[in-house]
């Protein structure tokens, strides 16, 4: 009888594993979607053919990192949540001049125990979106460089997946609450009174964004596409820029809250642009890497 009782509990678990909301993650399925289907809408022409043809498998894989912390897996995920910190950059832990100093994600470590912080308090977002750029940037040049057109195929899917992947990092970056503390409800002093609930994340960039926005929303205010000159400089930029808009985020927020009802355009204007910065920032990264794969840099960027 007992024997039983435990195999029904723990039918039940599994059950509502199912049914309940997978982890809160940046954008939601949704969101991610529509940022990598923009983000590849947008690539010049001059782009290879084979990354144009794929514009909707980079938009379903811009969400798969978060496809895989799946709670019902139960040996694997809490491995994989151990990579959470890749998701976001907790600025108000990053010691001064951290970002700009450390050239990969070990030097930042070291950075951070100095100041006495974990790696988990501040998170690595820039260098996961570095070393995924650096990485589409050798496959490029190597798609260049190889005349088996066997190779070449498995070369071409080799890019277009780490695209996708990439793509879900950047995005993650375009949403203010991935470089704050205040990722889920504010927290410790509150002298303006913003929301503490635990739920604005997701009613944010989950029910918010998948019953207001479509590709057709964000795809306008994606601007021309250019190859950055100096990609670290520019993604940590890109992060500050999101960092400086939280407050702008919770002050929306209690003006009217974020979910399936809301009705201000505002609220709306508000997340196009984040979905549109983090499509362009995105369009920005695959384009720098296509380009200046043709030449082997002197330096890491």
């Amino acid at each position: 009888m007992q024997h039983m009782n435990n195999r029904l509990f723990i039918s039940f678990c599994l059950v509502v594993s199912l049914i309940l909301p997978v982890n809160v993650n940046a954008w939601g399925e949704h969101g991610h979607e529509v940022a990598g289907l923009a983000a590849a809408l947008k690539m010049p022409t001059d782009a290879p053919g084979f990354f144009h043809q794929a514009s909707k498998r980079l938009g379903y894989l811009n969400p798969e990192p978060d496809r895989w912390r799946e709670r019902a897996e139960s040996d694997l995920d809490p491995a994989v949540k151990s990579f959470s910190p890749d998701h976001y950059l907790d600025m108000e832990f990053v010691p001064d001049g951290a970002l700009m100093s450390a050239a990969d994600r070990y030097a930042f470590i070291e950075a951070l125990g100095q100041a006495g912080r974990k790696p988990s308090e501040a998170g690595f977002l820039p260098y996961r979106i570095l070393e995924l750029f650096q990485t589409l940037r050798i496959e490029f040049r190597l798609w260049r460089v190889t005349a088996d057109p066997i190779k070449r195929e498995m070369i071409e899917q080799r890019i277009i997946n780490d695209a996708g992947i990439l793509g879900h990092y950047v995005a993650d970056g375009a949403n203010p609450h991935h470089t704050t503390m205040h990722h889920n409800g504010w927290i410790g002093e509150n002298p303006k009174g913003y929301s503490t609930s635990n739920k604005i994340h997701y009613q944010f960039e989950s029910v918010y964004v998948q019953t207001h926005l479509q590709v057709n929303d964000v795809l306008p205010l994606v601007g021309t596409a250019r190859v950055l000159a100096k990609p670290r400089e520019e993604v940590i930029a890109y992060l500050q820029t999101s960092k400086s808009l939280v407050e702008k985020l919770y002050e929306l927020e209690k003006k009217e809250s974020f979910g399936d009802a809301t009705k201000s355009e505002e609220h709306k204007k508000f997340v196009q642009e984040r979905l549109a910065a983090g499509a362009q920032m995105l369009r920005d990264l695959w384009w720098t890497a296509w380009v200046t794969s043709e030449v082997r840099p002197v330096t890491n960027q």
